[in-house]
């Protein structure tokens, strides 16, 4: 450490903005990347979920993020080669939108522009937002590495796409067909199944009756969708359905239109629903489309793809689809053959990007047959030791469901931004290649315009980031598979497991070992947050109110694995509460600390109680903290550290540490320094994946060696440090100053009021802890009088109080009431009594006795003796009290 960084002197006040403003820089070179403490060692990969370039961080990216931020950090400190490539998504459907809505302020469509000055606007608008994002990563405090930053438009991905949409077509994966896909006519694309959200609507069932061509009666058929049957090519029924056996071939008139149409027979129709007829509309419907194939039925298709009626549809063209349903409606009912409007809620699907009401709509797509891939990838996951595993292991089976029951995935999406599909048409023989460079003769042929959904390259991240499809590319080798992706349960479907299906068939094996699921960020209410409620949270905006750190702490800390957050501003004001602590305990430390040098740490000293205490007690934390992150259990390693900090470091340490730092002895305070520091140091590197900024700047004002907290070396447990019998020393005097604390708030005796204390000790070891650690009990209990002995009576009207090996005496003659005493000692009476019960019944568990680990009982059984140890000692008092 230099001369200058010793004189350095922590400002007064805890100020986020200013000391995460100084760090900015340092962080988005990458510098941390350039001082790897042991880079030989073995490599940790996390690839960040990519945001798409609409330029705004959510709460929920940056949850998510925070969570590889820690765990890349601990394993840097800890001495692994730690890689975190940060990336984002070029999003399709929603930068394009984005991009068009701008061009229509301007006054100019996509079409006036053409594609090839459409699309240098859409990179001048990536450029744009992605320095946005670079910067919100860097005020949230990531440590990225920057140098190899991809995007998923960038050439390297490009070429892994293409090689992908290849190999499965020559496998026969990809295909191209005409199928009845989900269609948004806000944004005139397709949409595969999981980008359409299911609301629920008030709609209705209009059923309608067609008559037999031959005169001889009606079939009455139902829909929610009148305007679809302009569409129909048919009417089916059940092939074993004896009210309808004998019309099966015969024909209906279509209503309005006058088309006579075929009834066919198939196994679909359910005999039990309605009529047990069914209108088909193989164009507008997926399932009358399977039953159009069987049934050669045509196809008709009666909808333009910006949602307006076609040609086909006769006098409704033109119209827009809804408007086209109540037309229809009206003249169904002039016509006399609407006989009933049925009031019907249900779920209809909506784009998740547009939010237009998705058509199901006939459409020449490319599609991607996931049989196969979904076979491989579910096989993969009986496999301990190939398996991607899920924390919660719950997830497994969400994915493992839906996997099982997966659908063709419809991959081309009707947009300009985006992978071109590498597939050409011959411009006279209409024959189709396929290939990752263009045709020789490209003059005869065409592109196909469609590009591919988002999710398609999106799959292919963790590998086509490192290098791949080149299998010989060093970061490829060394980094991939990848050892940790954190993500929402809400993508699982979208993008867990495309990249799970995609890594398995392109690299054989799983792309990340670990995936750590958790929920969705919620308000105070438990609502999801949304721009209809206006309950949404900018991170930005917290950030610059109460800084990273605190919003870093609460994105990490306020959940389990896979549940909710609720978001509140207390929650995080009151991380901003934990952070003043830290740097208000910090700035008492330094101030004592006399220009104390690294190299001058010295801890073989003569260690007092409280010094050995909280070395203990930081091993502890060390060993809990370091487990519990390797499990993911973030909130519980905030606990332990909050607890550590707050309630030890902070409440305890520091406080009895005056007494040596403020006495006469030089080589006590000597040694309380050293504790200080180091303790400060490791609690510092303990809290640093957590809370970046605050500890970096604690940190480098702390006596330390190297040039950032964030290569500094993870804090390990030293076994010289564990001082087990001071710290039950220690815990003793605890309770003692605690118990004597809540007698006196209890008679409202004010600590600077000096009472006589009497401490009745169990054995000659606890008199002896207890006369060597007198000052303690003096300074924080302020006695006018001590005595300690193990034959002490209790006083005359005295409060008492039982520790383990101790029971305590306050003669407080006029300040006691003898019956409040007795009811409160009568509780504590009730309390002890409890304990020995629920400990005594798990004690005379066979199955607890027999299978918990031998430690675990041994303690349990001290719990016991302690707790009736304890009754009888309050047991005793109260007899006395009784019978004065």
């Amino acid at each position: 450490m230099s001369e200058e960084q010793q004189n350095i002197s922590m400002p007064t006040k805890y100020d986020p903005q200013s000391i995460e403003a100084g760090r900015y820089e340092w962080w988005l070179q990458g510098k941390f990347f350039e001082a790897q403490p042991e880079s030989g060692k073995q490599p940790y990969s996390i690839v960040i979920p990519p945001p798409n370039v609409t330029g705004k961080l959510h709460l929920g990216h940056a949850w998510d993020t925070t969570l590889q931020d820690i765990l890349v950090r601990m394993k840097r400190m800890q001495g692994y080669d730690a890689l975190w490539l940060p990336g984002m998504d070029h999003a399709g459907i929603a930068t394009q939108a984005k991009v068009e809505a701008k061009l229509r302020e301007e006054g100019v469509s996509r079409y006036d522009l053409g594609r090839e000055k459409f699309l240098e606007k859409t990179w001048e608008w990536k450029e744009e937002y992605a320095s946005h994002i670079r910067q919100q990563w860097a005020k949230l405090g990531l440590g990225l590495d920057y140098s190899r930053e991809r995007f998923t438009l960038d050439e390297g991905l490009s070429d892994a796409v293409k090689e992908v949409f290849v190999k499965l077509y020559e496998k026969g994966l990809i295909y191209r067909g005409e199928r009845i896909i989900n269609w948004d006519p806000a944004a005139k694309t397709a949409l595969s199944d999981i980008e359409v959200i299911h609301k629920e609507v008030e709609g209705a069932f209009y059923h309608m009756e067609y008559p037999l061509a031959d005169g001889s009666g009606v079939l009455r058929v139902a829909t929610t969708r009148p305007e679809t049957m302009l569409g129909d090519s048919g009417v089916a029924v059940h092939p074993e359905d004896e009210r309808y056996k004998h019309l099966i071939g015969k024909t209906v008139i279509l209503p309005i239109v006058g088309r006579e149409i075929p009834i066919v027979a198939d196994d679909y129709v359910d005999m039990e629903f309605g009529t047990g007829v069914v209108k088909m509309t193989p164009a507008h419907d997926p399932n009358d489309f399977e039953v159009g194939n069987r049934h050669n039925l045509e196809r008709i298709l009666v909808m333009n793809e910006d949602g307006t009626m076609n040609e086909l549809a006769g006098k409704y063209a033109g119209l827009d689809r809804f408007e086209c349903r109540k037309q229809i409606v009206k003249d169904l009912q002039e016509a006399g053959v609407l006989v009933e409007i049925e009031p019907h809620t249900h779920q209809v699907g909506h784009s998740e990007r547009s939010g237009a009401v998705v058509e199901p709509y006939l459409s020449a797509q490319w599609f991607v047959k996931m049989g196969p891939l979904a076979e491989q990838a579910l096989e993969m996951q009986k496999n301990e030791a190939e398996k991607v595993n899920f924390v919660p292991n719950r997830f497994e089976n969400t994915y493992n469901r839906w996997m099982e029951n997966i659908h063709d995935w419809c991959i081309s999406r009707q947009l300009w931004w985006g992978h071109q599909i590498p597939a050409w048409y011959h411009n006279e023989t209409g024959e189709i290649y396929v290939g990752k460079e263009a045709p020789e003769d490209v003059e005869n042929w065409t592109q196909d315009e469609d590009v591919l959904d988002t999710w398609f390259s999106s799959a292919l991240w963790p590998f086509s980031t490192m290098g791949w499809p080149d299998a010989e590319n060093e970061e490829f080798k060394r980094y991939y598979p990848t050892n940790t992706l954190v993500t929402g349960y809400d993508i699982i479907f979208f993008w867990v497991s495309r990249m799970i299906f995609q890594g398995k068939e392109f690299t054989g094996e799983r792309p990340f070992k670990d995936v750590l699921i958790h929920g969705l960020v919620r308000d105070g209410e438990g609502r999801k947050m949304s721009k209809s409620l206006g309950n949404g949270v900018d991170p930005m905006e917290v950030i610059a109110q109460y800084g990273a750190d605190s919003l870093r702490y609460f994105l990490a800390t306020g959940s389990s694995p896979g549940q909710d957050l609720r978001y509140t501003t207390e929650k995080v004001e009151a991380v901003w509460n934990f952070a003043n602590k830290i740097w208000n305990a910090s700035r008492f430390a330094l101030m004592n600390m006399d220009g104390l040098k690294y190299e001058e740490i010295d801890l073989t000293g003569n260690l007092n109680v409280a010094d050995k205490w909280i070395l203990t007690r930081l091993n502890e934390t060390i060993e809990r903290v370091t487990s519990l992150a390797e499990r993911y259990e973030f909130g519980e390693v905030g606990r332990e550290l909050y607890n550590f900090i707050w309630d030890d470091f902070c409440s305890w340490y520091i406080e009895m540490a005056k007494l040596p730092l403020y006495g006469e002895d030089e080589q006590a305070k000597k040694t309380t320094r050293s504790v200080l520091a180091y303790v400060l140091d490791n609690t510092m590197r303990l809290l640093h994946p957590l809370m970046p900024f605050i500890t970096e700047e604690i940190w480098q004002h702390l006596p330390h060696s190297g040039e950032s907290i964030t290569v500094a070396a993870w804090p390990t447990v030293k076994e010289e440090f564990n001082f087990s019998n001071d710290a039950a020393s220690m815990k003793l005097l605890m309770d003692i100053i605690r118990s004597v604390r809540n007698i006196r708030a209890e008679v409202n005796t004010p600590m600077s009021k000096k009472v006589e204390l009497f401490i009745a000790t169990k054995d000659a070891e606890t008199t002896r802890v207890l006369e060597e650690n007198r000052a303690y009990v003096e300074k924080f209990c302020n006695p006018e009088s001590l005595t300690i002995g193990e034959n002490i009576e209790a006083p005359s009207q005295s409060m008492t109080a039982v520790v383990t090996g101790a029971e305590l005496f306050l003669p407080l003659a006029g300040l006691i009431n003898l019956e409040e005493e007795i009811a409160r000692l009568e509780k504590e009476l009730e309390k002890w009594a409890k304990e020995v019960k629920l400990v005594s019944g798990k004690l005379s568990n066979e199955k607890f006795v027999s299978k918990a680990p031998e430690e675990l009982v041994a303690k349990e059984r001290e719990k016991l003796a302690d707790y009736k140890e304890k009754y009888e000692v309050v047991e005793k008092r109260l007899a006395e009290l009784k019978n004065m």
